[in-house]
């Protein structure tokens, strides 16, 4: 896994399109539990290099009841982006991870976890590559049927605060997923 993890961290197969520069952004071990896939770092976790070191963070922390010292165990949570780098700015905010990444670095870095128990698919970009076909319509569709997918999966909204108003017309989420997510996750701590 060490081997691996530096291969990735030094990785600029995309380094073309990347506004910032590569700087690729996950924490993985042999033993994690949990397996978390995201979209792709924003500018502050750029900077900064910790994963989920952001406002969408603290959410997702909140989601799984868990504090910022078990969620950055990586005996315990797994955590690898769809792309490892921060993609670039769009029109309406961060541009998709780019498509290299997860192709050339997931199938290696599942091989060296074998202990995952759930995947938390964060987001459209992770449950379509995971799911594909056996994904809703939408993700909203998906997200409420979350339990068609355990054990294995567990897929989620992204946790941005700018998903807010998402969230407002969808209380079922905090009202029924959240607590089932906690429920998952606590049983594997």
């Amino acid at each position: 896994m060490k081997t691996l993890l530096k291969e990735i961290r030094a990785c600029s197969i995309c380094e073309k399109h990347l506004p910032l520069g590569p700087r690729p952004v996950l924490s993985a071990h042999s033993k994690s539990k949990i397996l978390i896939i995201g979209q792709a770092p924003g500018t502050k976790v750029h900077a900064s290099g910790v994963p989920w070191d952001d406002a969408s963070g603290r959410n997702l922390r909140s989601w799984l009841d868990v504090d910022a010292a078990l969620f950055y165990d990586p005996e315990v949570f797994g955590i690898v982006p769809m792309g490892f780098c921060y993609p670039g700015r769009g029109k309406g905010g961060d541009l998709p991870p780019r498509p290299e990444c997860a192709p050339k670095w997931h199938p290696d870095l599942m091989r060296e976890m074998p202990e995952i128990q759930l995947v938390l698919l964060i987001g459209q970009y992770a449950q379509n590559y995971y799911l594909g076909k056996e994904k809703k319509k939408t993700l909203t569709e998906t997200v409420r049927n979350y339990q068609n997918y355990l054990p294995k999966f567990f897929p989620l909204v992204h946790p941005s605060p700018r998903n807010r108003i998402w969230q407002m017309k969808n209380p079922w989420f905090e009202d029924e997923v959240v607590p089932a997510l906690q429920n998952e996750v606590h049983a594997l701590l």
